[in-house]
């Protein structure tokens, strides 16, 4: 959201003057005017005329919808129809009236979504901190009583000689060996490690205590556009077109910014001069040496009435239709294709003992099925909005199951909030995901997740191995101590001597993150 933005001062009509102000400052009913390109910061409904720079206007507006609904293929919508915070207008500037304050915006519902989630969700702590509560006061107060209840018992047994420096002796040796530095000095150097480890793999964990909570994930659920796929369109093949069409196909999109042409020219160029209009939501009308081109939907091909094969509506994925001169040349097909690897990062999480793993997505049922049976993912959920995404994870959690949710956009961050580890895409994912997230991937490979997991369960067993160690050894010198078999030096060796072992022990998680 930009600090300030153009408001207009009388009307949606194209010549109105425009004053830069803050959205806080924007009123219910005013004018914004947003660039292509830019995200809208408050929602409002889309005004008709919309500008187009030539003295033209349009009655609807593309617009990337990707960072609320997860949907890779821009939405047109049209004059009059709600735009939402968060949408980015594709192809040109937009006016738009506003509809609710910026207090109330869809990106601030988000973010008092994920308040709300972040209240529920109960942070895991660490054992040494709730050890540490009890263990100092019990020390101290048996120290006191090794020194007393001697010197009570010698009222009940008047044979028993009773040495007061000899008892204060075994309770001095008794608070060295006791002095939890082991446990103090170790413990949080064996969470650094592992968090040091983990960063050095890309991998960034916001404290030790969501290392803890990701060895306890028996569930992963993924958002599919930008972290299970690469979130851009790619060229899959052409049906019906020959390499004279493609040349003018290509001189016809080259010089738009749309997402879904920059994947058709895929870095070809041709020099043929082309003349064109783009229609918003429908795709364009170009003339190339004289030829009359349609690119596009196919609402585009029906309001031309040119015929075209049934047989491309059931095609997945985002389908290009092509026309020349009133009749249909072939079809473009394009993708949103999965990471390299997503196939990797799966089969390594059902490796580490992750009992399911699922897909939530904005995008299309039928887009989603095809990127689950790609990656062999059995439950794959589509067109969903973010509450959807909050309810099912709440469901999940309810069934007693530990989810880890992986994502990277706007929308997914109350269920970031709400899971019991929420992963963020660090590279290319949102400031609001990335700010809600336990633990960040910096990469953006979804094979980090069952890295991270890895990471996780190996400090958690050289904390274990630490806990047991000084508690261990303690306990037998503390019992030789009250004997009065143990020395100074036993003492010593009890207290600093573990310590170093323990530190020692901690830093063998550095030796686990070698390629």
């Amino acid at each position: 959201m930009t600090n300030h933005l153009p408001v207009a001062e009388e009307s949606p009509n194209i010549g109105a003057t425009t004053v830069e102000t803050d959205p806080d400052d924007v009123k219910v009913g005013d004018i914004i005017e947003v660039r292509a390109g830019e995200r809208v910061p408050l929602d409002g409904t889309l005004c008709a005329p919309s500008p187009l720079g030539d003295g033209r206007s349009e009655t609807s507006a593309a617009f990337n919808t990707a960072a609320l609904t997860g949907e890779s293929a821009p939405r047109n919508i049209t004059s009059g129809a709600e735009v939402l915070a968060g949408m980015i207008p594709t192809d040109r500037v937009v006016r738009l009236c506003v509809l609710r304050p910026a207090s109330e915006s869809a990106i601030s519902r988000i973010l008092k979504m994920v308040e709300e989630a972040a209240e529920r969700k109960s942070p895991t702590e660490l054992f040494i901190r709730k050890f540490a509560h009890v263990y100092t006061p019990t020390v101290i107060a048996l120290a006191v009583l090794t020194v007393l209840l001697p010197w009570i018992y010698t009222t009940i047994d008047g044979g028993f000689h009773y040495v007061f420096s000899e008892w204060f002796r075994r309770a001095l040796v008794f608070l060295v060996i006791s002095c939890p530095c082991a446990l103090v000095i170790s413990i949080p150097l064996t969470y650094f490690g592992g968090i040091g480890a983990s960063s050095k793999r890309g991998i960034l964990f916001k404290g030790g205590n969501y290392l803890d909570a990701m060895t306890r994930v028996d569930t992963v659920v993924f958002d599919k556009t930008g972290t299970l796929t690469s979130g851009a369109f790619t060229l899959q093949k052409t049906v019906g077109l020959t390499d004279d069409d493609l040349q003018s196909i290509v001189a016809i999109e080259q010089n738009s910014n749309h997402p879904i042409a920059k994947a058709i020219v895929n870095g070809r160029h041709s020099d043929r001069r082309a003349t064109i209009k783009d229609i918003a939501g429908h795709g364009i009308e170009g003339t190339v040496d004289g030829k009359a081109w349609l690119i596009g939907t196919q609402r585009l091909l029906d309001k031309h009435q040119v015929a075209y094969p049934t047989t491309v509506n059931g095609l997945s994925g985002t389908v290009i239709l092509c026309a020349c001169n009133g009749e249909f040349r072939g079809h473009i097909e394009l993708a949103d294709t999965p990471k390299a690897d997503a196939r990797v990062a799966v089969d390594a999480l059902r490796e580490a003992g992750v009992k399911r793993i699922d897909i939530l997505s904005g995008d299309r049922q039928v887009m989603v099925d095809e990127v689950s049976a790609a990656l062999g993912i059995d439950n794959g959920q589509g067109n969903l909005l973010p509450q959807d995404k909050v309810n099912y994870i709440e469901q999940l959690e309810q069934r007693g199951m530990t989810v880890a949710f992986v994502g990277d956009g706007i929308n997914d961050a109350p269920v970031l909030a709400l899971s019991s580890v929420g992963m963020a895409m660090g590279a290319m994912g949102s400031d609001v995901a990335i700010e809600t997230a336990d633990v960040i991937i910096q990469t953006d490979e979804p094979s980090k997740v069952a890295e991270a997991l890895r990471l996780s369960r190996r400090t958690r067993t050289i904390v274990y191995q630490n806990i047991a160690l000084a508690i261990g050894i303690k306990l037998l010198v503390m019992c030789l101590g009250l004997l009065g078999v143990a020395t100074l030096w036993e003492a010593v060796f009890a207290d600093s001597g573990v310590a170093l072992l323990a530190v020692l022990n901690a830093t063998r998680i550095f030796l686990k993150v070698k390629k």
